[in-house]
């Protein structure tokens, strides 16, 4: 069995080096058993298994193709800490990178949002058969002033689709990893992780790691399972792990919670983009985290580095755990 291990760790280095990853060593690789994690996509209703990566099975959206643009600002809700931020952020595009399900590119409202594709997923296309992927999106940066659907809280922002998790849910943390690296080796400002794992992994901390030494900004859903135990890779202290607050503000009542959840955002009953031009609600530390990445692009473009370290993305972090805190 070790003899397998070890070839199986050989043959995924390998494919990392044929894709232009190399920043994960193959020490790391090796060191690691060849096995399966419960994986839990965090979006509500998630399943959770003993051993193999679980699917989603989150609240139905209610396609609803014709909701004006404009009304779409009243969703924002609980978001008026940052009303400052959104008046001062410049018209800088942004690079946000949205590790999921994919993303509906032809969707009249992310028209034109997605630079870059790829697909890490065992699934047989980068778009989004899901819908979770396409939804997140929409928080993020569907366009706005178009008198259709919905507008996005940072609308300048540009996506790059980074499928990491299949058409039925199923992620693994080694597909992580390769997709974080994807995403800042191809420009990168922010990226959102709408998913949980709840175990760390020596691949996806190191692709965390170097994230963050590169400036930057990592956002994750913290989990709907109404635990205290920290998930991953909300739990690593470079990423700003997300609760998600119900209508009237408060800690939503599924929503993960503790010490190591870092800020709030709204997380029930959010109406997004859905594939095929469709739209409709669904409720999860996956929306919120949603909301944060994308208050963290508008925040990229307004920040200055204080520490002179270079980097913006810790001036961010605090910036956004200051404006966002959690309800006491």
């Amino acid at each position: 069995m070790k003899a397998a291990r070890i070839i199986i760790a050989l043959i995924t280095a390998l494919l990392f080096v044929g894709l232009g990853i190399s920043r994960v060593s193959l020490a790391a690789w090796l060191e690691t058993p060849i096995q399966t994690t419960t994986i839990s996509f965090d979006q509500t209703g998630v399943l959770e298994g003993a051993e193999t990566s679980a699917r989603t099975e989150g609240e139905a959206g209610i396609p609803k193709a014709d909701a004006p643009d404009a009304a779409y600002s009243d969703k924002h809700r609980g978001l008026g800490e940052v009303t400052a931020l959104l008046a001062a952020s410049t018209d800088a595009e942004v690079l946000v990178a949205i590790l999921d399900t994919g993303i509906d590119e032809k969707h009249e409202d992310l028209a034109g949002k997605v630079v870059a594709s790829i697909n890490f997923s065992g699934s047989q296309t980068a778009s989004d058969v899901n819908g979770h992927g396409t939804h997140v999106a929409g928080i993020i940066a569907a366009i706005t002033d178009n008198s259709i659907g919905v507008a996005g809280i940072a609308p300048n922002a540009r996506l790059l689709n980074v499928k990491v998790v299949d058409d039925n849910g199923v992620v693994w943390p080694s597909t992580v990893a390769r997709g974080i690296i994807w995403a800042v080796d191809n420009g990168a400002k922010v990226i959102n992780m709408s998913l949980v794992i709840p175990t760390s992994s020596p691949a996806l901390e190191q692709a965390i790691d170097y994230a963050w030494s590169k400036g930057v900004v990592l956002v994750a859903g913290a989990g709907n399972n109404i635990k205290s135990v920290p998930v991953y890779p909300a739990y690593y202290p470079e990423v700003i792990a997300v609760a998600a607050t119900d209508v009237g503000g408060n800690l939503w009542s599924k929503s993960n919670y503790g010490d190591w959840v870092d800020v709030y955002a709204p997380g029930v009953d959010i109406y997004s983009t859905l594939p095929g031009n469709s739209y409709g609600y669904q409720s999860g530390t996956s929306m919120a985290a949603a909301y944060v990445a994308a208050v963290a692009a508008l925040a990229l473009t307004t920040v200055t580095d204080a520490n002179g370290d270079g980097q913006v993305n810790d001036e961010v972090a605090t910036l956004l755990k200051t404006l966002l805190a959690l309800p006491r």
